[in-house]
């Protein structure tokens, strides 16, 4: 092991980002190890927000995180760059080539070495083979797919306002990513209204297809009916029990022979880690290419090797792809990695201690389901005591990356540029 060890971090996430951070700030201002940190974009988004920026009811260039300051002010260091391959013979780590916007090479493959490789790569939704997906859904697993996304929905508003058709949307997946974006396009539509380019608001014909025989399978039951009731109210059409089984330029088709028309399409279902894992030097890995990992969090093939987040797959005791397990699982490592790297402790166990899970459809609901089963934030409250711990979390997460005085200004600046710009993504 060299002098100095190297911590070489794959994936800027909730839990890329903020084990870079603590460990930068420890190891790395102690001149201890070299920490760093690779991702294939400029600047960290809170991966629970994207459904807000595919809607545009909010603006994601207030809520990114650039890396290069973030590494700049916690002693690590970032380069940009996406993992191909791994070579765990010579523990280097291969990284593809950074295009410019016109495709132009900038920087060419490069290899990485590494005592301790830390893989935070995140997932994306799992089309499962159906025919069509790939060529005429559309998907929301990153900050560039919900910009993408909101530019095509901008364009069918204006369509939509300028010939008096209907807007035709169709969400593959009742988990709460495609439930909350159901909602959040409602929403999108009434601020739009706001600002309307005429006086007749268009019909928006929004459906949500689940493939189960609920939505929100995560949550209660009680969760589920009332979610489905609030999205029926809104006159988002909710269908269960429907499986696709394939997607055309004008709708999907369903396994029971009907036919949804659809002129933008969502898929986001299913989870499954990024292809670039079934390169990675014979590394097991589950079903859904995710990473086989011991209870602490090393790799079940490799000890130098680590996966976190949705990435990662515990053998026997499988966690669920949520920012909260990512968060947990990027403290213990935060905690424990030092005193294994330099003084060969070995890492314990991580536990993880489910603190429940928020579902927020826009302004008009929410719910929270607490360990135990308890559920509050529906009925006479509107869902507000829900809502408002989404947003806590939110803070909570921006408290851990800029400190607690970062993250009381970033407040500050949101409602300053809430009352000098319009609502929503409009420009």
């Amino acid at each position: 092991m060299a002098e100095k060890a190297e911590i070489l971090i794959v994936g800027g996430g909730v839990a890329g980002l903020a084990l870079a951070t603590r460990l930068g700030d420890h190891l790395g201002k102690s001149g201890k190890a070299r920490i760093t940190l690779i991702d294939k974009s400029f600047s960290h988004v809170w991966k629970p927000m994207l459904h807000c920026f595919a809607a545009g009811t909010a603006s994601s260039s207030g809520d990114c995180v650039s890396f290069m300051a973030q590494a700049s002010n916690h002693h690590f260091e970032f380069w940009p760059g996406e993992i191909t391959a791994l070579d765990r013979k010579n523990h280097e780590a291969l990284l593809g080539p950074v295009r410019s916007a016109d495709n132009e090479i900038v920087l060419g493959e490069r290899k990485v070495s590494y005592d301790a490789l830390i893989l935070a790569i995140g997932s994306c939704a799992n089309d499962f083979g159906t025919p069509g997906v790939e060529e005429h859904c559309l998907f929301i697993d990153s900050l560039p797919d919900a910009t993408g996304f909101n530019d095509r929905f901008r364009m069918e508003l204006v369509r939509a306002f300028a010939t008096e058709d209907e807007l035709d949307i169709a969400i593959v997946g009742g988990g709460a990513t495609g439930t909350q974006l159901a909602a959040e396009l409602h929403k999108a539509l009434d601020l739009v209204t706001l600002h309307s380019f005429g006086d007749r608001r268009p019909v928006q014909k929004i459906t949500l297809l689940e493939a189960g025989p609920r939505i929100l399978p995560g949550f209660p039951e009680e969760v589920s009916a009332a979610a489905t009731k609030e999205l029926e109210s809104l006159g988002i059409r909710v269908m269960t029990s429907a499986m696709v089984a394939g997607a055309q330029e004008n709708g999907l088709s369903l396994k029971d022979g009907t036919f949804v028309q659809a002129r933008l399409r969502v898929w986001a279902a299913g989870v499954k880690a990024p292809d670039a894992t079934r390169d990675f030097d014979g590394l097991s890995l589950s079903k859904a290419g995710q990473i086989l990992i011991k209870p602490n969090l090393q790799s079940i093939d490799d000890d130098r090797i680590f996966a976190l987040g949705d990435c990662s797959y515990i053998q026997g005791e499988p966690l669920p792809p949520t920012a909260q397990v990512a968060r947990q699982q990027a403290h213990h490592l935060a905690r424990t990695l030092p005193d294994w790297l330099l003084r060969k402790k070995p890492i314990p166990p991580c536990v993880f201690r489910n603190k429940g899970a928020i579902v927020a459809l826009g302004d008009y609901n929410g719910w929270a389901a607490l360990p135990g089963g308890t559920v509050f934030g529906g009925g006479f409250l509107r869902g507000l005591s829900a809502r408002l711990g989404h947003i806590m979390l939110y803070r909570q997460h921006q408290a851990e990356i800029y400190g607690l005085s970062g993250s009381i200004l970033s407040c500050v600046a949101d409602w300053i540029d809430k009352r000098v710009r319009p609502s929503g993504r409009l420009r």
